[in-house]
């Protein structure tokens, strides 16, 4: 078999304490085209500081509506806790490329090195530093798979705060681990939609039975929020500041690649709202935006819930209950409710409004991939580089085998960078379907769609 290493370059590179960045880069500031503003519902303007403050902390309100200053100085508290489990690991995935025969140079960042198991500790730490800072009692928030929900349950423990999360039902359901988790931290776990809530209520009477969607659970977080003092709501993906914070990853890997005189071709990250993708590839693709390099971005979401690839470049509500700002995002409208056969997060109905800008403007490649597919490129992952991938982040395996494999195909040697975003040692029962050959693949149809589609807002005059 082929044996490629590199004798100077390591399986693991580690980046010291002093290598950490100490800001944050925001890429819209080298945007041509900026995100579309967020948007009042009611008076169809863009939201104001202070409307938006009834929601969020004040100083997360300021770095969501920058989109001029490309960076922000990390607290010294938040860097002290990033050295717990910061750096993480870059990874030449050795193993990987000899069993695929492939002349593809295969690195991954490795975000699952912390007890959250996700890249989502580091947003999370931040909105919980800043709503302490703020003299608040608590915050509520969504989760989906449930790495968000664990992620701000330990950040707030570590903080001394209150962490109220409303869990989408079928995964709170599926994975009861997590759940446990994130009560072991303090956080109180409701699953969504529940009776707990005016707009709960409300889904439930409308859908009886669903097994619900983010986009329900985001109505139930905001209630809670805007409806006790002392409180406000924070989120794990789609919104401007969770990219922003996210973008350590990509700083991190773009800094231990120079490192070794090392710059890739292909950059894949999974897709659900944005935030590990955003994060990933911000400031390679800052250093597109300047000029200065070129590279494939490719962002991977399931075909469950296909907003990219499928859904409509328009303003919509972020959440299904429609009490947020409507944010122009790539969406499968806020009705949309993903099938309950599928496993992953990734659930949620829009995309991020700066990665949908950037896919609009023909900066990012996006593809759909099955959710069998996917998993069977999780077990392999698995069993020839030692790490139990999440779901979420198997989808950008599934892609970077696809890329390689098209390599030995064509013999082209280029060099493959992709986000494993945490590990899926909670996720088993999806995993024991997939080996019990229970995994299907579902795939909304046009139709369904449509429907989606029909509950779209007006959209606000050109």
């Amino acid at each position: 078999m082929r044996d490629q290493r590199d004798t100077n370059i390591p399986y693991k590179i580690y980046l010291s304490e002093s290598e950490m960045p100490t800001q944050w880069y925001n890429v819209r500031a080298d945007m041509q085209h900026k995100p579309a503003p967020l948007l009042n519902p009611a008076t169809l303007q863009p939201m104001t500081p202070e409307e938006l403050s009834h929601v969020f902390c004040d100083e997360l309100v300021a770095q969501e509506l920058d989109d001029t200053t490309a960076y922000f100085d990390i607290p010294k508290e938040i860097l002290d806790f990033y050295k717990m489990y910061r750096p993480s690991p870059l990874v030449r995935a050795y193993c990987l490329e000899e069993k695929l025969q492939t002349p593809a140079k295969i690195y991954y960042k490795f975000e699952g090195n912390n007890t959250s198991g996700s890249h989502k500790l580091n947003s999370a730490i931040a909105q919980a530093y800043y709503a302490k800072k703020q003299g608040l009692k608590g915050v509520t928030t969504e989760t989906g798979a449930g790495q968000w929900g664990t992620a701000l349950a330990m950040a707030c423990a570590f903080l001394d705060m209150d962490c109220k999360v409303y869990m989408v039902k079928v995964s709170y359901e599926q994975k009861p681990f997590r759940r446990e988790v994130m009560r072991t931290y303090g956080a109180s776990v409701t699953p969504s939609p529940s009776d707990t809530t005016a707009v709960g209520r409300k889904i439930l009477a409308e859908h009886p039975g669903t097994s619900g969607s983010l986009g329900c659970a985001i109505s139930e977080a905001v209630e809670a929020a805007t409806s006790q003092p002392g409180y406000r709501y924070v989120l794990g993906s789609v919104l401007n500041q969770v990219l922003l914070h996210q973008s350590v990853i990509g700083l991190e890997a773009k800094t231990a690649l120079d490192k070794y005189g090392i710059k890739p071709d292909i950059i894949i990250g999974c897709a659900g709202g944005g935030s590990n993708l955003g994060g990933l590839i911000s400031p390679f693709m800052g250093a597109q935006l300047r000029g200065e390099e070129t590279y494939h971005f490719i962002a991977v979401e399931p075909a469950s819930c296909p907003s990219l690839t499928r859904g409509r470049f328009v303003y919509d509500y972020c959440d299904t209950g429609r009490v947020c700002p409507l944010a122009k995002m790539y969406t499968l409208g806020s009705g949309f409710i993903p099938s309950a056969n599928h496993a992953g997060g990734l659930r949620y109905h829009g995309m991020s409004p700066v990665v949908s800008q950037l896919y609009d403007d023909g900066l990012i490649e996006a593809r759909s991939v099955e959710q069998t597919a996917v998993f069977a490129a999780a077990e392999e992952f698995a069993r020839i580089e030692g790490i139990l991938p999440a779901p979420e982040s198997s989808h950008a395996i599934r892609v970077a085998i696809d890329e390689a494999m098209k390599c030995k195909e064509t013999g082209e040697e280029k060099t493959i960078l992709f986000g494993l975003t945490g590990t899926g040692y909670f996720d088993m029962v999806a995993y024991g379907k997939y080996n019990d050959g229970e995994m299907t693949d579902s795939i909304p149809t046009d139709a369904e769609l449509e429907a989606g589609f029909a509950g779209l807002p007006p959209q606000p005059q050109a």
